[in-house]
């Protein structure tokens, strides 16, 4: 077998695209001198680098404050007790802003992942914790290692389409640990069956041992995430809905108070109890018109350690009357 028949196939196209990006970006060179260095017409540099950006080989991190985010944070810091809060400006339009939301959490997990800081960090999912990581660039993680805090299936025991755990390993080379279960066990003895397995009690005590969780937040509907993923049926959404709730993280409900509801569509699920959220850093990503109810009742109940959201929701969060008491404080230093 020769050398070329070894050689993985390379798509000749994608990698002159990549070079032109690379010369265009990080090089500084114009269309007309990428052209040059290329030996290509110039029109055939501009479609290659539009190429690259239409590919997603093109990632750019903005590094400094923006004056009018840094009110909001300092705002939602002291009317919610966070101890970490990002502001992003909005780069997209729309009831969930995934772009905005996928770079700011890109870079936080970069910036996180570069101070080897935390040596164990839990994982929600989601459709916002999945884009930040198909945004977030390689980075060789210092001895980070990441845990699934839920079950990484559907009821169906489909993969999700969502589930970050591969992606992050994939991007980071980190040792990572998935938890190969259903989000929802369909009964709360089947979920106890489950955690007893060899395997996935290992997860769940890694998970407790975790430094920092990093959760998205789902609003409480049938177009909500955990509806349309097939994590839950429509008729567990209805009887989660007639308690109140309005807000989901990692398994848990809560009304538009804030208020916690165990119900039994909780006590079925495959991520940690509510006492260990209580007593764990937990930075969410999350933002959305159409997510500002249920962020709000998250920020109510205290359980958040930080914040990163969008511009836009950021401005309709402070404009709503805080639902706890304004400079209470949920423990530690900021995260990150």
């Amino acid at each position: 077998m020769t050398l070329h028949q070894l050689a993985p196939h390379v798509d000749e196209e994608a990698a002159l695209a990549a070079r032109a990006a690379w010369l265009h970006f990080a090089g500084g060179k114009t269309q007309g001198e990428v052209a040059e260095l290329l030996g290509v017409q110039s029109t055939k540099a501009h479609r290659l680098i539009a190429k690259a950006r239409a590919d997603g080989l093109i990632r750019v991190f903005v590094e400094g404050p923006i004056s009018g985010c840094i009110a909001l944070e300092e705002r939602l810091k002291a009317d919610y007790g966070l101890q970490f809060c990002e502001v992003v400006p909005n780069i997209d339009e729309g009831p969930l802003p995934l772009r905005t939301l996928g770079v700011a959490g890109a870079r936080y997990l970069r910036n996180l992942i570069e101070s080897a800081k935390y040596r164990m960090i839990g994982m929600g999912h989601g459709r916002t914790l999945a884009t930040a990581v198909d945004l977030m660039p390689s980075v060789a993680a210092q001895g980070t290692r990441f845990v699934s805090l839920l079950g990484g299936l559907t009821r169906r025991f489909a993969a999700s389409p969502f589930d970050v755990i591969h992606r992050l390993a994939e991007r980071t080379s980190a040792e990572a640990y998935v938890m190969p279960v259903p989000f929802f066990a369909n009964t709360e003895k089947d979920r106890q069956v489950l955690e007893a397995q060899y395997g996935v009690s290992d997860v769940i005590a890694m998970a407790k041992e975790a430094e920092l969780y990093i959760a998205g937040i789902g609003e409480v509907d049938r177009k909500s995430f955990i509806a349309t993923a097939g994590m839950v049926d429509e008729e567990d959404v209805d009887e989660v809905m007639k308690t109140g709730a309005c807000a989901e993280i990692l398994g848990h409900f809560f009304n538009e108070h804030g208020e916690h509801l165990p119900n039994s569509v909780s006590a079925r699920a495959m991520a940690p109890r509510f006492s260990d959220l209580k007593s764990h850093r937990i930075v969410a990503v999350a933002g959305g018109t159409s997510k500002t109810r249920a962020i709000r009742a998250i920020l109510a109940h205290g359980l958040l350690f930080g914040l990163i959201t969008d511009e836009a929701t950021a401005k309709r969060l402070v404009s709503l009357k805080p639902g706890r008491e304004p400079g209470k404080k949920n423990g530690k230093p900021a995260p990150g």
